[in-house]
């Protein structure tokens, strides 16, 4: 089994995270290392349920911090092993969020005795479909460890507060037709060119930016797939299109799918069919625990763009915030990096928080 030195500087540990590959259902040998490497500080006491780890102070302080980041990565694109060229460390997950876990299991190591008690939960399965979320998982068979007073979620912020996040919800658009010969064309309906309205519509769409809390939150409404067709011979007799509606966190989930709908003309197409679905998360600024964190951090918040767990929490009733190294414009691509100076700020400024 792969072993981890929590005493390593956060560089060296954030290479040897992104080092050992974690794809989305194959964090074991990650979750191995991570479970062994906790389970030996004797101030933590250490639970897993499948891929997910869990480490808890136990000193009975009056408030309760959960600190958070997920194991999992996208797919590799020819970026492994890690390398560390002009104070920036490539490789997959190095943003997303594997520099976010180095942090914090570099603070768990350090924190013997904080001002508040920690719990740190290092979970699988982010970056797919949500039932196969470890923080689901938890929620569902060991809500206890999640109770907390405030969470962090690490995930990539450029070392700055990124407060609430979007909603996501995904749809599709079925326009039917009637097959034909393509050599009696007439004789059938396209549903691919009865389609064109739809997307149409979507593209001359211009979404809403929404303010909350003073913070903007920028819309976004897409096509992100379009299927149709049987062979080359046939006129399709359906066309489904896929759309991702990412709405701000002032809509519900049905909120936001009655204004999808309301889109488009009735008439333009023949089922819509919601196939996912999750809630954002309002900002929370006014929180205690919040408010502490961004006043130490001295920074602005801003706005989450894209669905994070802190959406999970907010619905455990727990106030969270996103704050991690990394830019998040880059996670999930090629050339995804983490700066050393990121890293190590995040370090610093947290862990004084938490002392």
């Amino acid at each position: 089994m792969t072993s981890l030195d929590l005493t390593a500087d956060v560089v060296a540990l954030t290479r040897a995270l992104v080092d050992l590959p974690s794809e989305s259902g194959a964090e074991g040998p990650l979750a191995d290392a991570v479970e062994s490497a906790l389970a030996a500080l004797p101030h933590l006491t250490v639970e897993r349920l499948g891929h997910t780890v869990v480490a808890r102070t136990e000193f009975g302080r009056p408030e309760r911090v959960l600190v958070a980041g997920h194991l999992d990565t996208v797919p590799a694109a020819g970026n492994l092993p890690s390398r560390l060229e002009q104070d920036r460390v490539y490789g997959l997950g190095a943003c997303d969020m594997k520099g976010g876990v180095a942090v914090a299991l570099r603070l768990a190591a350090q924190l013997t005795a904080p001002a508040r008690d920690i719990t740190y939960v290092f979970y699988e399965c982010e970056e797919v479909e949500g039932e196969r979320n470890g923080l689901l998982r938890l929620a569902t068979h060991r809500p206890a460890l999640l109770a907390a007073d405030f969470a962090i979620l690490m995930e990539p912020s450029d070392a700055g507060v990124e407060a609430g996040c979007q909603g996501v919800l995904q749809a599709d658009l079925v326009v039917r037709g009637t097959r034909a010969h393509t050599a009696r064309a007439w004789t059938g309906v396209n549903a691919a060119h009865r389609a064109a309205a739809i997307l149409q519509r979507l593209a001359d769409h211009t979404p809403e930016r929404v303010l909350i809390d003073g913070l903007e939150y920028r819309e976004g409404l897409s096509a992100v797939a379009v299927r149709a067709g049987v062979a080359g011979n046939v006129v399709p007799d359906e066309c489904v299109i896929t759309v991702n509606a990412r709405f701000a966190p002032h809509r519900s989930p049905k909120e936001a799918e009655d204004y999808v709908r309301g889109l488009f003309d009735p008439a333009s197409y023949d089922d819509f069919v919601v196939t996912d679905a999750a809630p954002g998360a309002l900002p929370g600024l006014d929180r205690p625990a919040v408010a502490s964190l961004i006043s130490f951090l001295g920074a602005a918040p801003r706005p989450k763009l894209g669905w994070t767990d802190v959406a999970r929490f907010t619905e455990l009733g727990v106030p969270a915030l996103n704050f991690g190294p990394g830019d998040p414009t880059l996670a999930h691509t090629a050339g995804e990096f983490v700066p050393v100076a990121q890293l190590r700020e995040c370090e610093r400024t947290l862990g004084e928080w938490l002392r």
